[in-house]
């Protein structure tokens, strides 16, 4: 039997100011210069939510450890690119995080497609994103959820030693 069929769904639902502190610990061990810009989170920690990343930003799933512990698997973060009406009808994923525990299991699909369904119900009609060009898995994922390439800025960051592209996706939303 295939290992994604050995355990129950996740279960999708709003972060709250509880998580904060699993959230926090899933962002720094899922840390990896295959999608973070930003340096390795050094001690001491910044708070994980700030006036910027707010918990009604988040979707966080939560499954089953191996040990059969319900445990915070992974988040996704989604909000309005910018604050300016005219762009009120897109919304953006600015972060999307498995645990390695989870991996492998639906987690990120789960979470994509929920962020789909929120953004729908909050009114929005297109989604955008941006990934680094290496990181094949996720968007290969993204790809198969129906997000296309938009745009690539060639080289924008250098991330260990090279250049790595910024590439732009998106999706409509329609049902």
């Amino acid at each position: 039997m295939p290992e994604a069929h050995m355990y129950p769904p996740c279960r999708v639902r709003p972060a709250t100011l509880h998580d904060e502190a699993a959230l926090g610990g899933l962002d720094r061990a899922t840390w990896s210069t295959l999608h973070a810009v930003m340096p390795r989170p050094q001690p001491p920690y910044a708070p994980f939510f700030d006036e910027r990343h707010r918990p009604e930003d988040l979707l966080v799933a939560e499954a089953r450890d191996g040990a059969g512990e319900l445990r915070l698997a992974g988040y996704t973060r989604t909000v309005p690119p910018t604050p300016l009406a005219c762009n009120s009808h897109v919304r953006q994923i600015q972060g999307l995080a498995v645990a390695d525990w989870a991996r492998g299991r639906g987690i990120a699909r789960a979470l994509l497609r929920a962020a789909v369904t929120a953004a729908r119900g909050e009114g929005a009609n297109r989604m955008t994103l941006r990934v680094l060009g290496h990181n094949a898995p996720a968007r290969a994922l993204y790809e198969s959820e129906g997000f296309v390439v938009e745009g690539v800025l060639p080289g924008e960051f250098f991330l260990d030693g090279r250049y790595v592209d910024d590439v732009l996706m998106g999706r409509a939303l329609a049902p």
